[in-house]
């Protein structure tokens, strides 16, 4: 038996969204959890709802996904998480920042918001996880150190005719997921790419539709619990048999 606490550590989590399903599935699993959010109201609410069910919970206020606030914020979770009574075993990057707009409408600034969440944050975030992992004890079941998890999305393999920048960022984090894959698995790091090929069914998604019969159809959304199980499963997988990139999307949706 482990003589420690495994921990997840999540950036981007809104209720109802893939990042606070993703806390709540490993929470199930034994881990204490760290939510690392933008939105101050999103992730109070997200973390209240693992602690009011009994599970171990902090929340990390950022300003931004940029290098320096992943810094100071892996700190404050190491302190809050003190080694060796909680260890880092996993790591799941969720935050995004959309843009969406025809290419000429869209300016440098947008490029440059999107890069530092979508770029730079992952970047910095895997560099924080990587060093910490690389110190853990390999798992007997798994044989794993720790698992890197990156949320992309259909723009990280195909673009769109208003996804300039989206697109770019997205590929840029999806590339440095595979090299992470390529260097750091022959020291028992997985690392893992999901491409999120379609809607999350949230709140928030539902008011903004202006398609009734998408708002309506339960089977054109993907469900953020059935994510997170996914995510579950890469946790799980053994040495032998890991998966770098895997794409989920609902069984109705074209593609």
């Amino acid at each position: 038996m482990a003589s420690f606490k495994p921990v997840i550590v999540v950036a981007g989590a809104r209720v109802g969204g893939t990042g606070a399903a993703t806390a709540l599935a490993f929470a199930r699993k034994g881990y204490s959890v760290a939510l690392i959010a933008r939105g101050a109201q999103d992730l109070s609410d997200a973390v209240n709802g693992l602690v009011t069910t009994g599970y171990d919970a902090k929340a990390f206020a950022v300003p931004s996904y940029s290098a320096a606030s992943i810094a100071s914020v892996f700190q404050s979770i190491q302190d809050q998480f003190p080694s060796p009574q909680y260890s880092i075993r996993a790591a799941l990057y969720n935050a995004s920042h959309r843009v969406r707009k025809p290419f000429l409408e869209t300016s440098v600034d947008d490029l440059r918001a999107a890069q530092e969440t979508v770029v730079e944050g992952p970047f910095a975030f895997a560099q924080h996880v990587i060093r910490i992992f690389k110190n853990n004890s390999i798992d007997r079941i798994t044989g794993k150190r720790g698992i890197l998890i990156f949320t992309g999305s259909s723009v990280s393999v195909s673009t769109s005719s208003s996804t300039s920048v989206a697109s770019a960022t997205k590929w840029g984090m999806r590339a440095l997921s595979q090299s992470l894959a390529k260097e750091f698995g022959k020291d028992n790091i997985h690392v893992t790419h999901a491409v999120i090929d379609g809607l999350i069914d949230t709140p928030l998604m539902r008011s903004n539709f202006t398609d009734t019969n998408m708002a309506q159809n339960e089977d054109v959304r993907l469900n953020a619990e059935d994510v997170a199980n996914a995510y579950v499963y890469l946790l799980e997988q053994p040495r032998s048999s890991w998966t770098w990139e895997f794409d989920l999307r609902p069984a109705h949706q074209e593609w």
